[in-house]
């Protein structure tokens, strides 16, 4: 196909680069631009490699359940760089009072698939392990209605659960507040359980007689290690192959879209004029967006109010990710686990902590231990953006408390990320639903990021590649 089209491609991170690589594989007559304000791709994805150590400064791996994330990296020639996580640490531990407690075998998530562990952990009371045992002849419930995450595991396996295993764990993926979390928008599948099997407990045991692979993480807690991946010289290594793929001129670094309006050449064609915070413009056939929802909500605003009031109502969390670099010597703790999560009811300023180089024994030499700090969240919204020299004090003598380190770690290293958790509250999948079907009828535009299809790697690189083809097809009508 011959073509004189353009198309803009607004946010270089994960979304919008798969985008732009997906357009460029297909089209690759089309002219393409990818502005992004940074002075850099990737995004929220940033690996460091310093001082014989690599940090990962936001996202540390991928899950591998979706097809997505390891499709990409083999078709970028990067499959031979993918990294399972230790299987000598496949272990989550919880705090309570200021102790480390590891998490029951076999508890995934919300759901147990092994009984003992659970009824002899010192994390529950014993009304609390009673209470949880009861989930299996609770009726199931005969609504079909969304409810809260909260909710939802209130009813089915009570408070105390809630509160000790469900929310923390929770809480450190979506850095939300599980009282409006929505249960179909994150974790559909626990739903799901109930409904076909009546009960977590039970549809678990039957998935355990039944599949293989739920047998294998029955030995793991929490997140289903097994399941994660990440690259051996780092997520960023995925974002600067896409780059690397796309033409010499396409990614322009350091551009913010201040304005998008309708224009009309002088032969009658529409086009987008995109203007820069320098009141630079340029004129696109297409645009695909693949910004944080509200800055696409900004842009649209004036165009198509619509969209850009729907895209504007969700809500955003974030966090601050401290990573600190001790001797091994300096932890007197033995840990046999890959992290911690910390329950809301324990008033801590971290929400969680990651052994980072005992996840992946490569970000760190053989006497080091990376570990990596997460504060913030929608329990505490402002340490995301928190000024280092207020911001460090406080996880690190909570850190050192619970741990038991002793000194100073030989390398601190803080990022910021405020903003940037869409937060998947109830009502969140009606509201994505009519902003797909209302920019469907918008001609050459479409959209991509985390408030889509989920927040991961898999999803977002996904989201991207498919709002490629929904462009490629409204140039072809």
């Amino acid at each position: 196909m011959t073509s004189s089209k353009t198309t803009a491609v607004l946010g270089a991170g994960i979304s919008g680069l798969s985008a732009a690589y997906r357009l460029h594989q297909l089209r690759p007559d089309v002219t393409l631009r990818v502005w992004d304000q940074r002075d850099r791709t990737g995004g929220v994805l940033a690996t460091l490699h310093t001082q014989g150590y690599q940090i990962e400064q936001s996202a540390d791996n991928f899950i591998t359940t979706v097809p997505w994330g390891l499709d990409l990296c083999r078709e970028l020639g990067l499959g031979g760089e993918l990294v399972q996580t230790n299987p000598a640490y496949r272990r989550t531990y919880v705090v309570r009072k200021n102790n480390l407690y590891l998490l029951p075998d076999g508890f995934l998530m919300m759901a147990p698939s092994k009984m003992w562990p659970l009824a002899v952990t010192p994390i529950l009371s014993p009304l609390g392990k009673l209470r949880a045992a009861m989930e299996y002849v609770i009726p199931k419930s005969q609504s079909d209605a969304d409810e809260t995450l909260a909710s939802f595991v209130r009813r089915r396996l009570g408070c105390e659960v809630y509160e000790r295993l469900v929310e923390p764990l929770v809480s450190g993926v979506y850095a939300a507040d599980m009282d409006k979390l929505s249960l179909m928008a994150t974790l559909p599948r626990f739903r799901e359980m109930e409904r076909q099997h009546g009960s977590l407990i039970r549809a678990m045991r039957r998935q355990m007689r039944s599949n293989t692979q739920v047998k294998s993480q029955a030995s793991e807690s929490g997140a289903r290690y097994s399941m994660f991946v990440t690259l051996r010289q780092g997520l960023s290594h995925i974002t600067d192959t896409l780059a690397a793929k796309l033409p010499p001129d396409a990614v322009q670094l350091n551009r913010r879209a201040e304005t998008l309006e309708r224009w009309t050449d002088e032969t009658g064609k529409a086009l987008w004029r995109l203007t820069d915070q320098h009141g630079n413009a340029e004129y696109f056939d297409s645009v695909i967006f693949a910004l944080p929802s509200y800055e696409t909500a900004r842009l649209l605003l004036p165009t198509h109010r619509r969209i850009g009031e729907l895209l504007g109502k969700i809500e955003h969390s974030g966090t601050a990710i401290a990573t600190f670099a001790f001797d091994r010597s300096q932890m007197k703790r033995k840990i046999t686990g890959m992290g911690f999560v910390v329950p809301k009811i324990e008033n801590s300023p971290i929400l969680a902590g990651s052994f980072s180089s005992m996840k992946y024994e490569h970000r760190a030499p053989g006497d080091k231990l990376l570990i990596r700090i997460f504060a913030g969240g929608a329990r505490a919204p402002d340490m995301a953006d928190m000024p280092d020299v207020d911001l460090l004090p406080v996880i690190k003598r909570e850190m050192n408390q619970l741990l038991q380190i002793d000194g100073e770690p030989e390398l601190e290293v803080v990022s910021h990320w405020p903003r940037t958790m869409p937060q998947y509250h109830i009502g969140h999948q009606e509201l994505i639903a009519e902003v797909t079907e209302l920019a469907a009828g918008v001609p050459d535009i479409a959209l991509a990021g985390n408030v889509f299809d989920g927040v991961g790697i898999p999803s977002c690189s996904q989201s991207g590649q498919l709002a490629a083809e929904a462009v490629i097809g409204k140039m072809k009508r």
